[in-house]
């Protein structure tokens, strides 16, 4: 394979693969946006699906889409599900289905640990029924099970990869809550959260994408990806801290309270995903693409923190 089209480049994770990718691939990019990013860019101002983007696919051998809609937690939009459904849905599926349509060979669809659920007491693997508990989570299910029957349907293969919270230099969302608290010059009372969750530095989850490009094992297969390492809340704020040369400074608070004080201050769902256990079972990917995680998670902090480092 030679052309990829790369949907959100612009994003966190686009960003990091565009890096990787254009150093062997010929690479189109589809975006919002103009951008001077790369010269082979195809921009539509509203991407939705009803977008004709024969002119994009034109002899692309494989697609990676990652834009989306991305969550938001305590969402207040009166319809959130329709509006995921739009992006995450609609747009993915007319989109695979103008691929399949334009010739493309592999289309790789970065989905999300969420598919499988919010929390566990034993890690998900990709065999697990799935179980979405937010409206995010289930348009990318309903993604993924219109792209496993486009695969059936017509011969472009399909890779669905599941990551759980993606963290690196610049990462949004809950990574930068973390990164944030810990930039509070005061105690914090988050020392007793023992809790297991699993985690993927943006330098993994992108070699795995870069990966499943062309391995011949990866056709219509789903991936669950991590650094392989599961850490407690509290494990992970204390090697952000060290990463930083701070001193350690998380008081043993009880996660019941925590969660009381929480509901409170209206941030009840973003104690829980902080607090509760979240962990996934790699074997799967590791055995059928003999792929082991670059870096580890000691190694991926690191990264966020080193002005060095440019992805």
């Amino acid at each position: 394979m030679k052309n990829i089209l790369l949907t959100g480049a612009s994003g966190f994770i686009g960003k990091h693969l565009f890096g990787k990718i254009k150093l062997n691939y010929q690479v189109h990019l589809l975006l919002r946006s103009p951008s001077e990013i790369h010269e082979y860019t195809h921009v539509y101002e509203d991407l939705d699906a009803s977008l004709d983007f024969s002119t994009a696919l034109s002899g692309i051998d494989c697609v990676i889409h990652l834009a989306a809609r991305a969550h938001i937690l305590e969402e207040e939009t009166a319809l959130p599900l329709e509006q995921f459904r739009a992006v995450n849905r609609d747009l993915t599926l007319s989109l695979a289905r103008q691929a399949a349509k334009n010739g493309v060979k592999r289309f790789v669809y970065i989905s999300s640990i969420g598919v499988n659920g919010i929390c566990n007491e034993k890690p998900f693997t990709f065999r697990d029924e799935p179980r979405p508990v937010d409206d995010y989570a289930q348009s990318k299910l309903e993604a993924e099970q219109g792209l496993r029957l486009l695969s059936v349907e017509s011969s472009m293969e399909v890779v669905i990869i599941r990551p759980p919270l993606v963290y690196g230099k610049g990462a949004p969302g809950n990574f930068k809550r973390l990164v944030k608290l810990t930039n509070i010059s005061l105690p914090l009372p988050l020392g007793a959260i023992h809790n297991k969750r699993s985690f993927v530095s943006v330098d993994n989850l992108t070699d795995l994408i870069v990966t499943c490009i062309e391995h011949p094992h990866a056709k219509n297969e789903t991936f669950l990806v991590s650094d392989d390492e599961d850490v407690s809340t509290s494990q992970l704020l204390a090697k952000l801290l060290s990463a930083q040369g701070k001193p350690n400074m998380l008081i043993p608070i009880p996660v019941n309270i925590l969660k009381f004080l929480g509901s409170i201050v209206k941030r009840k769902a973003v104690i829980e995903r902080f607090t509760n256990s979240l962990t996934v079972d790699i074997e799967h990917t590791k055995k059928t693409l003999g792929w082991l995680p670059p870096l580890s998670l000691d190694e991926g902090v690191a990264r966020c923190f080193n002005e060095n480092y440019k992805g």
